[in-house]
């Protein structure tokens, strides 16, 4: 079997950054989805992949419980939120770069 160690982004519906703070396993497909012949539906039979996600506390207890269970796992890096500061008054800025939108 093999797995993906990652932290989850921040969810574009929410402000919060609670869901970021543990580490996910997610294991990767055995088998390719096919579509069900009677309802269309996309389906597979590796139940594992698509419904079982893990969490930790730590990148080390992930790390720790793959090495364990003998799956061979790939850690994602933690990409950084580029956040570009912004205040109201820019909005009237000498010398602005963008159109006037309002």
């Amino acid at each position: 079997m093999r797995a993906r160690i990652l932290r989850p982004p921040k969810p574009a519906t929410q402000s919060g950054r609670a869901v970021t703070r543990d580490w996910i396993l997610v294991f990767e497909p055995s088998e390719p989805r096919r579509p069900d012949p009677l309802m269309g539906w996309t389906s597979s039979g590796d139940t594992v992949a698509s419904q079982v996600r893990l969490r930790f506390p730590t990148l080390e207890a992930a790390e720790a419980y793959a090495k364990a269970h003998g799956i061979t796992y790939e850690v994602e890096p933690v990409q950084a939120p580029t956040l570009k500061p912004k205040a109201y008054a820019d909005n009237f800025r000498y010398g602005r770069i963008e159109n006037w939108t309002h």
